[in-house]
């Protein structure tokens, strides 16, 4: 495709503007480890929330969305939809508990829920574990949609892209912090948001699709439509609604829907002013998450589909993409070759957007993990605020090197996601009880670590193999049900048949982050002198029932009316606006 003189000073400015961020927020975010990783904690809601949803909205999202409905139709978006119920507990019952914790990163928690030695390998091994590893895992499928995606608008070689996406991230990641991650972050998601709206409505009004009523009343489109999936198959009803509704979402741990919050989104919230920017942050996250972003990419996803029937098609229209990186998820960047100047320049713009926001937040969130939770812990516990701001700087360029490398041997988007959703299988209870009830302790999460891996590992590479109970590639949600079965059975048993923590460690945790008393009153009655937190839990997963419901139906009006289906449109609108009501007024309540 061409691309002209507009679009390059499109996206050479939107380069401009992110480094020059970066250079000016460098000096302010030299001064500490804590104004690098955590901006100094003054961070308001709007900015945080933004930045949530720039950090997800990253270059593989709408390959993923693209595979999923190409392959599974729009239902089978549930596979993520469902991780709404994860975020909006996150938001009304875990925000404020980790903005009271005051740790840097969410894995310093770890040495202030469990003591001892087990604690602290807990946090030695997770910083690397998922500060190293998971995150250059991440980090490398997001790298793998840039190269598919420059690779077909712009014919740019795997090297070339990651040379061209990792310099500059690096540059205003290393020397912004934090800070810098933010401020770019929301310049970004406007830019990104205006790319795939625009693509959106300029890809429907091609004349080989015509108009939106042409698309879906096209046969190869007409099928792929549903919402929710037919009930009466359950070949489809289970792996795509089931499965996710029913299970995942509260059994697997995956990175930006960590149950009970985590990772990078538990870092949003330990930067905010304070419990209610960390609630309201996380609350703008999850909506836009899930209500304003799927449409454009669900659009695009439905046009490629009579442009691009088969994968054939796209390997004829593309002859220079290696083989191994043909597939469903390509379909995305080949429709947007079909954009004009000027709009090419925006949208491109804007998936550089997409790819930069997320690996910036990934470099300095695993940057944190290296040096909190290893460097200054165990290595070198004096080390002066200028070393630990270097050794952040060092290990951003670290991690971004070695998941370039990476990238270059991954194949597909939607593999990884399956296969990270494998691994945390049957951990996810655990970060949404251990606020709550006082007998887990850290062999829990030690084990649930161990045997979740294990399992993973060997559905994915060795049971096939064997030829014993051979699962159906039509059954192939039973890996992931089995494995939470396995994973959460051992760990329930692990929890009782060893000692709890020390109750001079239950009791200073408690103080601290006061989480509703249920699960701590077996512990609390052998101290009469401790006063009981009667908590709000109630309210709280009665908001978090509510605001779901007002998500999804936010999200189901849009559908509805992009259908032509005005009744439910109305309906569903006038159910997410009392929703809305109801969320706000319970927000402002909240203690």
């Amino acid at each position: 495709m061409n691309i002209s003189v507009l679009d390059w000073a499109i996206i050479i400015a939107f380069f401009v503007i992110s480094m020059l961020i970066g250079i000016l927020t460098s000096k302010t975010a030299g001064k500490s480890a804590k104004e690098f990783f955590l901006s100094g904690r003054n961070m308001p809601w709007w900015l945080l929330g933004i930045s949530m949803v720039a950090t997800t909205f990253s270059a593989d999202t709408p390959n993923l969305v693209t595979d999923i409905v190409r392959k599974d139709g729009v239902s089978g978006n549930w596979v993520w939809w469902a991780f709404l119920l994860t975020g909006m507990l996150t938001v009304f019952v875990y925000a404020k508990l980790w903005r009271r914790s005051e740790v840097t990163t969410d894995l310093e928690f770890y040495e202030i829920r469990y003591g001892g030695k087990p604690a602290a390998f807990l946090r030695a091994f997770r910083a690397l574990y998922l500060g190293v590893f998971f995150n250059v895992v991440i980090m490398a499928t997001v790298l793998l949609a840039a190269i598919k995606i420059f690779g077909t608008m712009m014919g740019l070689t795997p090297l070339t892209t990651l040379l061209l996406v990792s310099v500059v991230t690096v540059i205003y990641s290393s020397l912004g912090g934090l800070k810098g991650v933010l401020l770019t972050d929301f310049f970004q998601f406007f830019i990104a948001m205006a790319g795939s709206f625009g693509a959106a409505i300029y890809i429907v009004g091609l004349p080989e699709i015509g108009s939106l009523g042409s698309l879906l009343a096209h046969p190869n489109v007409s099928d792929k439509l549903d919402l929710i999936p037919d009930f009466t198959d359950w070949n489809l009803l289970i792996p795509l609604f089931i499965m996710p509704i029913a299970i995942q979402w509260w059994a697997t741990w995956y990175p930006g829907a960590e149950p009970g919050g985590g990772g990078y989104i538990a870092q949003r919230m330990l930067s905010a002013k304070d419990e209610k920017n960390a609630i309201g942050a996380t609350l703008l996250f999850n909506v836009a998450h899930y209500a304003l972003r799927p449409w454009p990419w669900i659009i695009i996803a439905l046009s490629s589909l009579i442009i691009f029937p088969q994968v054939s098609d796209l390997q004829e229209a593309f002859p220079h993409i290696p083989a191994d990186k043909l597939g469903n998820d390509l379909a995305y960047s080949a429709m947007l070759t079909f954009l004009p100047a000027g709009l090419i320049g925006v949208v491109m713009a804007s998936l550089i957007a997409a790819v930069m926001s997320t690996i910036s937040t990934h470099l300095n969130w695993g940057s944190s993990y290296v040096v909190n939770d290893f460097y200054l812990r165990f290595m070198k516990k004096d080390a002066s605020d200028k070393e630990l701001v270097m050794v952040g700087r060092l290990s951003t360029v670290g991690l971004m090197i070695l998941a370039a490398f990476l990238a270059l041997a991954l194949s597909n988007a939607l593999e990884a996601f399956n296969i990270l959703l494998q691994i945390g299988a049957g951990t996810g209870l655990i970060f949404i009880l251990r606020w709550f009830w006082w007998r887990i302790n850290s062999y829990t999460e030690i084990s649930a670590m161990i045997i979740s891996f294990v399992v993973a590992v060997y559905f994915e590479s060795i049971h096939d193999k064997l030829g014993f109970l051979p699962i159906p590639a039509d059954m192939s949600y039973l890996k992931l049900l089995l494995g939470v079965s396995i994973t959460t059975i051992t760990w329930i048993l692990v929890t009782l048949l060893t000692k709890p923590e020390k109750d001079e460690v239950l009791l200073a945790f408690y103080q601290k982050v006061r989480p509703a008393a249920y699960g701590w009153k077996k512990l609390l009655d052998r101290y009469p002198d401790q006063q009981a937190e009667p908590g709000q839990l109630p309210m709280e997963i009665g908001l978090m029932l509510v605001g779901s419901i007002m998500v999804y139906a936010a999200l189901f009006s849009a559908g509805f009316w992009i259908y032509g289906n005005t009744v439910g449109g109305v309906i569903a609108g006038v159910i997410a606006l009392i929703g809305a009501v109801t969320v706000i007024k319970g927000w402002k309540k909240m203690k």
